[in-house]
């Protein structure tokens, strides 16, 4: 084995080592006091894993690790996770002003709901089209608390990915246009009494399966397993086989959207190359 490189945080060390796994590589952790742990790989694998090292490095808290850790991960480790803290307050700054700003309108308005102002914020917030303002805001409007988690856990971590892999403006472009399309869709299939963030959280999904799909070098966002589950989701909301109502067409239409949205920029990428 190759030494690839060493952090004193054991859990984000572990998570590195089942990602890469999911990647097809072979490596393993070396400690000597259950701390500060030396990653190392298989000598074959080491131009392979290098890039996904310093991806790992810059943000060694990104939810691809912890996703492969579900997937590939031991129960059981000898590495010592005593005294790791979530830092979820440090974790929050670190986002963007469109990743804090779409969360906290998401959390506010839904706090407002429970103090008794739905129906004069839904009546302005609602989609209109001759609001062209309303086309988007339906968004940020979440019913339930935990459509609003469930929403909110995927936009943070998904839009922070996609940020940090190919810039502000995506993150943004990708918000106005899913947002757009699904909610356009949702309103022309069903009407106008629908809400939530999920038919952008499709539409940045679609961008990262597609993203991966044209990008094999880079670092994946999603695993096949997330891609696969999102998938049946979908496919069980439109059968009408969850236990929830589901904004079907909005989810179609944010992730149809999304992985058009990766396609086009892909082909300007390469016509500015």
């Amino acid at each position: 084995m190759i030494e690839l490189g060493s952090i004193n945080n054991p859990r984000a060390a572990q998570g590195f080592i089942d990602y890469i796994k999911s990647q097809g590589l072979q490596g393993e952790l070396r400690s000597q006091d259950g701390k500060t742990v030396i990653i190392c790989v298989a000598p074959e694998h080491f131009h392979q894993a290098q890039p996904l090292w310093q991806a790992f490095v810059e943000n060694p808290n990104h939810a691809r690790y912890q996703e492969a850790s579900w997937q590939v991960g031991s129960t059981q480790s000898p590495l010592s996770y005593q005294g790791q803290e979530l830092n979820l307050k440090a974790r929050f700054k670190a986002l963007s002003w469109l990743n804090q700003t779409v969360t906290l309108l998401c959390v506010g308005i839904y706090i407002a709901f429970l103090l008794g102002g739905f129906e004069s914020i839904y009546s302005v917030l609602q989609f209109k089209p001759d609001q062209p303002l309303t086309w988007l805001t339906p968004a940020i409007v979440h019913f339930t608390a935990v459509h609003l988690v469930f929403n909110i856990m995927w936009w943070i971590m998904l839009g922070d990915g996609i940020e940090k892999l190919s810039g502000k403006s995506t993150l943004v472009g990708l918000f106005l246009v899913t947002a757009l399309f699904s909610n356009w869709a949702e309103f022309i299939m069903v009407g106008p009494n629908f809400g939530g963030l999920s038919g952008v959280v499709y539409g940045l999904l679609g961008f990262c399966w597609i993203h991966r799909a044209l990008n094999p070098q880079q670092p994946a966002l999603v695993t096949n397993g997330i891609i696969g589950f999102m998938l049946i989701w979908l496919v069980l909301g439109f059968a009408d086989m969850l236990f929830v109502s589901m904004a079907n067409w909005a989810h179609l239409g944010g992730l149809l959207s999304g992985m058009a949205y990766a396609f086009t920029a892909q082909l300007f990428t390469k016509k500015t190359a």
